[in-house]
């Protein structure tokens, strides 16, 4: 018998895999978080299957989303970004997860973990949700909104609360899960 998977995946088996293995489990690991940071920025204005189905290509281009190192791309790197067919080449975005890494690792320093800084909006907890139909799930919330803010002080670009709100869909700070997906409990 097959088995009762949140209605947004249905049908592919990528985006199956992504949802039984991945979305929603909660994240604590910085690069984890940090890759997770830049595929959302990346997917505002896209559907998500989109960026999934060019994960590996990012990960190549973006030196295993290394924060480390992409905080010092300088332009001809930037540049070879803006021309690698495997990714989005958005001008914007490829610019932004640059001066986001160099932010991501202001966050580290202040708080010794970006994990600890994301998570203390949610009390450390994962927030649980009662979604019945993944159509009723919110684009945004006060705790998104919340953190939009915070991140935009700190210098972030592509964080508006819908992009922040399916990070945190994506890294487990919040379970929308429908209450009769088999990973609803799971996670």
């Amino acid at each position: 018998m097959d088995k009762h998977r949140c209605g947004w995946c249905k049908g592919d088996s990528l985006y199956e895999t992504y949802h039984d293995e991945e979305w929603g489990v909660p994240i604590k690991d910085d690069s984890l978080l940090f890759e997770f940071l830049v595929l959302e920025t990346f997917q505002a204005g896209l559907s998500w299957i989109t960026i999934l189905r060019r994960r590996e290509n990012f990960r190549n281009a973006f030196d295993n989303f290394n924060y480390h190192k992409i905080a010092q791309y300088q332009e001809p790197k930037i540049l070879d970004l803006l021309q690698d067919e495997g990714i989005i080449r958005n001008k914007l975005k490829v610019r932004a997860t640059v001066s986001n890494a160099q932010a991501y690792i202001e966050i580290q320093k202040e708080f010794g973990t970006f994990s600890d800084y994301i998570w203390q909006f949610v009390d450390s907890q994962p927030l649980k949700n009662k979604i019945v139909n993944y159509k009723e799930t919110p684009a945004n919330t006060p705790s998104s909104d919340a953190i939009s803010k915070d991140l935009k002080k700190r210098g972030f670009k592509f964080v508006g609360s819908t992009i922040v709100y399916a990070f945190m869909q994506a890294t487990g700070l919040v379970n929308d899960h429908e209450i009769n997906c088999f990973r609803y409990n799971q996670v």
